[in-house]
């Protein structure tokens, strides 16, 4: 068996492997949504909103985790640091198979986000390694074309075990099931993309170092106050969505096909963004696409609160705008990695650890409250939306358009 293949992978190869490590993260979150209802009855049926908490709490260990996945996989290597991660992930699939109360369900779920921090930044450091600039840009836009199909047969994956198994539980040897196919594939097919010569002294300082010159890089600070946002829009969405079905519309039963139909419509985002990058560049299309999601917030938030939206005239407007955050969510979140890492190349793995831990931490916080405020209809979640959505557009607005030297 051969752990270290020199031979490059093929352009569609290298995006469908990438975009499987990412997927780890919207696998694990949206193939959970379906079995918020039954989680919420059998754990938790004193507070039933509590049950969203399921997705901050991985969103919250995610972000945790990339802190030092990182910095570690600039000193030890890409792969070994993912297949860490990945048996860590495993780890926490298992504890919370095993879970009888909500609060360890919760401390697996932060274990098992965790984990997954391992193939999500060392995945987008490997890509900052062979790519740059609106190169890029564009192979991510491409990895995150392939990762929308995860979020919409997700869910339905997930009802369907639960309707084969007879309980949410197993879901997560599932989990365990996808970690290692996409570890295995790692192993034997993806050469390892950051050569010892060039790795990083495993030592504290280098590494509070090089955190230092990110956070003090104008540019880089304000990706990860924009990316924050963005994130805490998808995730608020996520929190709230299957509730929405559930309690709003009476869809539960539905509710993976309609998400399924959602994915499909925010994957367009991607397809666009692939197209616009090369030729407007990142920044343009960021905020393209954060005063649009503006614009349909607006709408929607301003249509429902005077009645104007009702009945099924409501269900086909929240479709269309959940759609839209998760479009949104493809024009910006690619672009904004990319537009952070750019002036970072000489520590991808630490810049893009202390990007997406900022962002994930910064988005999970953000998201848990606008949740929980779930009142029966979709206007918490919409009104959470548009707050974050302004505030980022205003940020991306003022983020200097040079990369200046550290300050």
């Amino acid at each position: 068996m051969n752990f270290n293949p020199k031979t490059p992978l093929s352009r569609p190869e290298f995006v469908a492997l990438m975009a499987m490590l990412m997927a780890t993260i919207a696998f694990s979150l949206d193939a959970m949504l379906p079995a918020l209802p039954r989680i919420a009855a059998e754990l938790t049926p004193e507070a039933a909103n509590r049950a969203q908490l399921i997705v901050s709490f991985f969103v919250l260990g995610m972000g945790v985790g990339t802190i030092f996945a990182g910095p570690m996989s600039d000193s030890f290597g890409r792969k070994p640091v993912i297949a860490a991660g990945a048996v860590t992930y495993c780890a926490g699939a298992a504890m919370a198979w095993q879970a009888q109360t909500l609060e360890w369900l919760l401390v697996a779920r932060l274990l098992q986000g965790f984990g997954a921090a391992g193939p999500r930044v060392v995945a987008l450091a490997i890509i900052r390694d062979l790519y740059s600039g609106r190169a890029m840009a564009q192979m991510v836009s491409f990895v995150i074309i392939v990762f929308t199909l995860v979020p919409a047969i997700a869910p339905t994956f997930g009802a369907a075990v639960m309707a084969l198994t007879g309980s949410w539980r197993g879901i997560f040897p599932s989990f365990i099931v996808f970690a290692v196919t996409g570890l295995a594939w790692l192993a034997f097919r993806q050469p390892e993309t950051l050569p010892p010569a060039k790795r990083r002294p495993a030592r504290l300082a280098p590494v509070w170092h090089a955190t230092v010159e990110v956070l003090r890089h104008p540019v880089v600070r304000g990706t990860i106050m924009v990316q924050i946002l963005a994130f805490a829009m998808l995730f608020a969405n996520l929190s709230s969505v299957q509730m929405v079905f559930d309690q709003t519309f009476g869809l539960a039963d539905s509710f993976h096909l309609w998400f399924g139909l959602i994915a499909v419509i925010g994957a367009g985002g991607g397809f666009l963004n692939a197209r616009l990058v090369m030729r407007r560049g990142m920044r343009w299309v960021i905020e393209g696409a954060l005063a649009g999601q503006v614009l349909i917030s607006a709408l929607f938030v301003g249509g429902a609160a005077l009645g104007l939206l009702s009945g099924d005239v409501l269900f086909w407007a929240f479709l269309a705008w959940t759609g839209s955050v998760f479009a949104t969510a493809g024009l910006t979140l690619g672009n904004i990695n990319a537009l952070a890492l750019e002036p970072m190349g000489h520590i991808a793995g630490t810049a893009a650890s202390v990007v997406s831990a900022l962002g994930s931490i910064g988005a999970a916080v953000l998201a848990a409250p606008v949740g929980l405020a779930f009142d029966g209809t979709p206007m918490p979640v919409a009104a959470g939306v548009l707050l974050y959505g302004a505030l980022a557009l205003v940020l991306m607005k003022r983020l200097p358009h040079e990369h200046p030297r550290p300050i």
